[in-house]
């Protein structure tokens, strides 16, 4: 792999994040999941720019859509035949359900597809029952939570490439949230903006140098 260009197109997503096993059977995701979650270039007055997923600390929270995911996940791990506690945590502004066991990789899936799939069918699951989308995460393991952590370091870099190299920089495709992580770690970038191209699963992000 080439150092100077981690998650450039042409590497493989799993050689620039390696952070958890890769099970053979991926779920397929839903083309609108997660899409409130995207932002893309010209919409980020509508989001915070404090998002420092490093700098969260959870804590324990109480919400009744919360509640109702938590009952969904159990149900859902009882019928996969998997063993894990659910757990509901607030980490700055958002709920999350994350789930804790040994063994779990099958629910993260390649880029973590299986995982959006799954958190896609716990908010449909909530919305059917509280009439409202509800605006939580479900993780495994923390998964989501190292990984963003990661995406944001990656952006960094790639940001500085594409300042220096004076062209654009194309991150590997990536499910909704993981693209809104990229927006908004350069959202005050004073050297580069971002924009999301490509349809359904093969969407990335492109950073480009400002003043070309």
């Amino acid at each position: 792999m080439n150092e100077a260009e981690p998650g450039v197109s042409g590497h493989s997503d799993d050689e620039v994040l390696r952070t958890s096993p890769e099970p053979g059977d991926i779920a397929a995701v839903d083309a609108a999941d997660g899409a409130e979650d995207d932002i893309e270039e010209g919409g980020r007055s509508d989001v915070e720019d404090d998002d420092n997923l490093d700098d969260a600390q959870p804590h324990a929270v109480y919400d009744p859509g919360a509640e109702v995911g938590v009952e969904v996940l159990r149900r859902l791990l009882d019928l996969l035949g998997l063993e894990g506690d659910v757990g509901c945590e607030r980490v700055a502004d958002s709920v999350v359900l994350n789930i804790e066991g040994d063994d779990l990789g099958v629910l993260i899936g390649r880029r973590g597809m299986t995982l959006s799939a799954l958190q896609h069918i716990v908010r449909l699951m909530i919305a059917s029952r509280e009439s409202e989308w509800p605006a939580l995460t479900v993780d495994v393991c923390g998964y989501k939570r190292r990984r963003h952590a990661a995406l944001q370091e990656l952006a960094r870099k790639m940001a500085d490439q594409a300042k220096y190299r004076r062209r654009p920089m194309a991150l590997e495709p990536m499910p909704p949230d993981e693209r809104r992580v990229v927006h908004l770690a350069l959202a005050n970038h004073p050297d580069v903006y971002t924009e999301s191209v490509g349809e359904e699963i093969e969407r990335k992000v492109v950073i480009h140098p400002k003043g070309r």
